[in-house]
């Protein structure tokens, strides 16, 4: 199965959802009256798409319908897909490309952050990165011994403290060894914490303030010195829904996030979510995961997402 069906299939949940609302939109009929946009506006809203780009979508559609002298909603379903795809933000570049990096994950407890970091070291060195993994996580012992796993899955070194060390020494430590060892992609696991604890909120982001600090100092080739780049990139459960919208304002406003990654997409009904929070953050979906496999996490694609999320809209 390729990783369009798989997306697909995970995202049939929320496609079921969408298209039931659009059966009752059309059993009273396709004409482009009013009635009609305020049912596709609250179909966006239900498949939490979130407000400000609900708005957007409706007046692009509506624009579009206008100049192009659109006849029927069919017509304008037809140029959906295309219309969300636009509301993603995107970057010049993926920056888990970039070459050296880090990358700080952070969110809250269950989004799939250790796992998300095991199946990325082990797609980075199936593409020749080297990569290091780094274990902030020192709050859970099971993140630890998880992290090992995936660690000797992918032949790569996992640098960690017992269970209660301060993780920004780990961390510390990890861009420590990564110039040792000529890195040139690290990857750090931190602890999950409640996105409503400032307690909690402030320690992340002295964890990223002494990571970057000593990443200013990294050393690369003879006597030259560069800067390592440390990125944040938030890890969200699309389950969460319009929670995950909440966390991720949450983490924005205190780490001013790289980047998004969306796992368990295929066990929700609230895909709309990723439009959501690219949309309002300004922040790039660098992968989504549609399932447990390591292939079943990749790279974000707008366009072949948005068909995925609503399906075939055409006139039967």
């Amino acid at each position: 199965m390729s990783f369009l069906d798989r997306l697909s299939e995970g995202l049939s949940r929320t496609r079921e959802r969408f298209t039931e609302q659009l059966n009752v939109i059309f059993d009273k009929g396709p004409a482009l009256d009013e009635e009609f946009w305020d049912g596709l506006e609250e179909t966006l809203i239900l498949g939490d798409f979130g407000g400000p780009a609900t708005i957007e979508i409706i007046e692009q559609l509506q624009e579009s319908a206008q100049r192009l002298a659109l006849p029927d909603g069919y017509a304008v379903l037809d140029r959906l897909a295309e219309t969300i795809a636009s509301m993603f933000t995107q970057a010049p570049g993926d920056l888990l490309e970039t070459n050296p990096v880090c990358v700080l994950f952070v969110g809250i407890n269950g989004s799939g952050k250790t796992t998300t970091v095991g199946k990325l070291a082990k797609d980075g060195v199936e593409r020749g990165r080297r990569v290091l993994l780094g274990s902030a996580d020192t709050f859970r012992a099971a993140a630890i011994e998880q992290l090992d796993v995936w660690a000797t899955r992918a032949n790569v070194k996992v640098i960690k403290r017992d269970r209660g060390a301060d993780p920004a020494s780990v961390s510390f430590e990890v861009i420590e060894a990564a110039e040792q060892q000529d890195a040139n992609l690290v990857l750090i696991d931190t602890a999950g914490r409640l996105h409503t604890s400032d307690d909690l909120m402030r320690e992340l982001q002295k964890v990223l303030k002494v990571t970057r600090k000593r990443a200013e100092q990294w050393q690369v080739g003879t006597n030259a010195a560069q800067a390592l780049p440390v990125k944040t990139v938030l890890v969200i459960d699309a389950t969460t829904g319009q929670n995950g919208l909440q966390q991720a304002r949450e983490f924005n406003r205190a780490l001013q996030l790289d980047g998004v990654l969306l796992t368990k997409l295929d066990g929700t009904a609230k895909g709309g979510i990723a439009v959501a929070v690219s949309h309002e953050l300004k922040l790039p979906i660098l992968r989504i995961g549609v399932g447990e496999k390591i292939e079943d996490l990749r790279p974000f694609n707008p366009l072949d997402f948005a068909q995925a999320l609503i399906g075939d809209t055409r006139k039967k």
